[in-house]
């Protein structure tokens, strides 16, 4: 007998990102080491690529699957600058910063305090994705966060 189900699995949240790289097993070597990541599962498939690959992130999951665009068919893999970011919170913002600093990603935001209440700062992995890495430090009123916004950038609103 079928066992019954949720529609969200076990430890997924309703929203998760879903990567293709190119070479999906070192980009999870990275983030072993950049994140701590803990790998969950993988598949592999032909070529010694792998078809699906499942990590957790502090409390999130990650899917990730190698490039086959041209195995299925698919649209082609897009390599350069997307205009995406993966918001990764985190207890210490500036020792997960340095960590994936040392393990390879490019530093593209210094951290900061925010005027929106996080300690905050950018960085670019080796394998061309985007990472927000933030610790939520206190919770500014939407007064106080317009207000640090106006002096932070100069100027009012249009």
């Amino acid at each position: 007998m079928a066992q019954s189900t949720t529609p969200i699995p076990s430890g997924f949240h309703s929203l998760t990102a879903h990567l293709v790289v190119k070479g999906a097993a070192e980009y999870i070597d990275f983030l072993k080491k950049a994140f701590n990541a803990v790998e969950i599962r993988r598949s592999p498939g032909p070529g010694g690529k792998l078809m699906h690959a499942q990590l957790q992130i502090g409390d999130s999951m990650l899917m990730l699957a190698d490039d086959f665009s041209t195995e299925f068919h698919m649209t082609p893999y897009v390599d350069g600058n997307l205009p995406v970011y993966i918001q990764l919170y985190v207890p210490d913002v500036d020792a997960v910063y340095n960590q994936a600093v040392a393990a390879g990603a490019t530093a593209t935001m210094p951290v900061s305090d925010q005027f929106c209440g996080d300690r905050y700062g950018h960085v670019r992995d080796p394998f061309g994705f985007h990472w927000a890495i933030a610790t939520h430090i206190e919770d500014p009123t939407p007064a106080e966060i317009e207000e640090r916004q106006r002096k932070a950038f100069g100027g009012g609103h249009s």
